[in-house]
Order: C-alpha cells, then sequence, then structure tokens
C-alpha cells in the first residue's frame, strides 16, 4: 500500500514525455546564466579581498620586525641590529648581522650564541626574517643594507626588505602600488 502511495506521487511533468523530471535545454541556459553572473560578481570580491590580505600581511610582518629592532635597541645602549659584528663571523652593517643579532641570544655588545648562556641572555627577538608578502619581491626573506640613506631607499635587488642599521628603519623592498595606488610598498 506504501509503494502504491508513492507512485501516485510521482507525476510526469506536461510536454517531457516519459522523462519525469527531466529539464529542458532552456532551463539549462538560464542556470548557466545565472551561475556566470554570480561568478561575474563574487570573483572581482576574492581577488580583491587578497590583495588586502597581502597589504595587511605586510603590516603586521613591519610591525613586528619593527617592534623587534626597538626591543633590541632598548636592550643594547641603543645600538641597533646590525650596526655592531655579531661575533659570529656576522661584519657590522651587514645583512647577516642584523639577522643574527634579531634571531639569536646576544650580550650587550651585540655578540650572539645560538643558545643561552651566563653572558648571552638577549633576545632572540623574532625567530625569523618573515618572507614579504607583496610586491615583485614576493616570497623573498633578505635583507639589503642600506646605510647612505635615511630613510632607506628601495634596492635593486631581489631581497625582501632594506635595512638602515645607523637609524633602525626597515622598509620594504618594492615600490609597486598598493590595491588602490593610493601608497607603494615601501611606504608603509
Amino acid at each position: 500500500m506504501f509503494h502504491r502511495s508513492l507512485r501516485l506521487l510521482r507525476v510526469a511533468r506536461p510536454g517531457h514525455g516519459s522523462r519525469p523530471g527531466a529539464f529542458s535545454l532552456v532551463e539549462l541556459v538560464i542556470v548557466v546564466v545565472i551561475i556566470g553572473i554570480i561568478a561575474a560578481i563574487a570573483i572581482p570580491r576574492i581577488s580583491s579581498g587578497a590583495g588586502h590580505a597581502g597589504e595587511a600581511a605586510l603590516r603586521g610582518n613591519l610591525k613586528a620586525l619593527r617592534d623587534a629592532i626597538d626591543r633590541y635597541a632598548a636592550e643594547h645602549d641603543g645600538d641597533f641590529p646590525g650596526a655592531q659584528a655579531d661575533g659570529l663571523g656576522g661584519a657590522a652593517n651587514t645583512a647577516q648581522a642584523f639577522i643574527n643579532q634579531l634571531t639569536k641570544y646576544s650580550n650587550a655588545s651585540g655578540a650572539v650564541s645560538l643558545s643561552p648562556a651566563a653572558t648571552h641572555t638577549l633576545g632572540p627577538y623574532v625567530q625569523r626574517i618573515p618572507p614579504l608578502p607583496v610586491g615583485g619581491n614576493k616570497g623573498k626573506d633578505g635583507v639589503a643594507i642600506d646605510v647612505a640613506n635615511m630613510p632607506p631607499l628601495v634596492v635593486v635587488s631581489s631581497d625582501g626588505w632594506v635595512y638602515n642599521p645607523a637609524t633602525g628603519e626597515l622598509i620594504a623592498n618594492s615600490d609597486d602600488p598598493n590595491h588602490d595606488s593610493s601608497l607603494t610598498f615601501d611606504e608603509y
């Protein structure tokens, strides 16, 4: 009895012959057009969101690195990381000294150690230098040193960041415009 009532509920749609529930070509075209309209609205919004995400990541990375530079200077008598030799082979005013002094343990004079010791109680200030999240050098985590310019200038290199150890200024190594062309990434 129950199966008989189910059969009664199945009713063929008018004009569709023996194939109940089938769609006509016109119905399928309408569905495809609607999906196309939705995609045309959604795709620009999604790609715009990705641009904003990269800029937000840049702001976050710059804040973390600049805070680490300030903490280092506060604990090292106003010397910025990279301004002094690191004691592991990184000479003063080099990217290696900057990276070592931010990512390893140090003493008051800036000499670094791979592990904490009685004489190396300061730091590390960051775990690693993050890669640049935007622009032409996106994904690069190298640091170009610029001691001649204040503020540092974007340099022609494949490094992600530009740093001046004399002033402690750090910028993105990209003069590409942001999503609305109001700033370039090195102006953040």
